[in-house]
């Protein structure tokens, strides 16, 4: 008898942790957690340059043509992405800026872009694609940047469209 009940006590235990179990697995999350139901990338929809220029906290230049932009949402992080057709002096301006790590530097055709392919979605033809582009990066969190704490991450390619006008590209995340 005593090895009877001795089964029946240790299968008690057992049995409350398999019910606490699958109790927790069907509680909710909590609301403060965001919770991704799909592990590809998609476009947010009415996002745009706006959207875009106030996350990477830039003003789009008075003038500035052919504005464009969009927010890919992904699992880890969203990249806001921004496009536009301004003067040289300007794209430079922008990019001192953003205090990137290094000067604007021309270099080859690249398939490593952060933007993957949301130029394309912007109907651009992406940087990396083109040939002679000026490219450089910033990290705010790095410089100190206080205004753009919150971004990890720009990537700044500047390619000539015209005697001084360029098409300055923008990634950010």
């Amino acid at each position: 008898m005593a090895s009877r009940a001795g089964r029946t006590l240790s299968a008690v235990p057992v049995a409350s942790l398999v019910a606490g179990l699958v109790l927790v697995g069907c509680t909710p999350a909590p609301a403060d957690r965001a919770i991704r139901t799909s592990s590809s990338p998609s476009w947010e929809k009415g996002a745009g340059a706006p959207e875009a220029a106030a996350f990477m906290k830039i003003r789009i230049p008075q003038g500035a043509t052919e504005v464009k932009g969009a927010v890919r949402v992904q699992p880890q992080e969203n990249v806001h992405l921004l496009s536009f057709v301004t003067s040289e002096r300007t794209a430079e301006s922008i990019t001192e800026d953003l205090r990137p790590d290094y000067p604007l530097a021309v270099e080859g055709p690249s398939s490593s872009s952060l933007s993957g392919d949301g130029f394309e979605h912007l109907g651009l033809t992406p940087p990396q694609a083109l040939e002679r582009v000026r490219t450089t990066s910033a990290c705010p969190p790095c410089v100190g940047d206080s205004r753009r704490r919150h971004i990890q991450g720009i990537e700044i390619h500047i390619s000539e469209v015209a005697k001084d006008r360029v098409r300055v590209y923008l990634a950010a995340y």
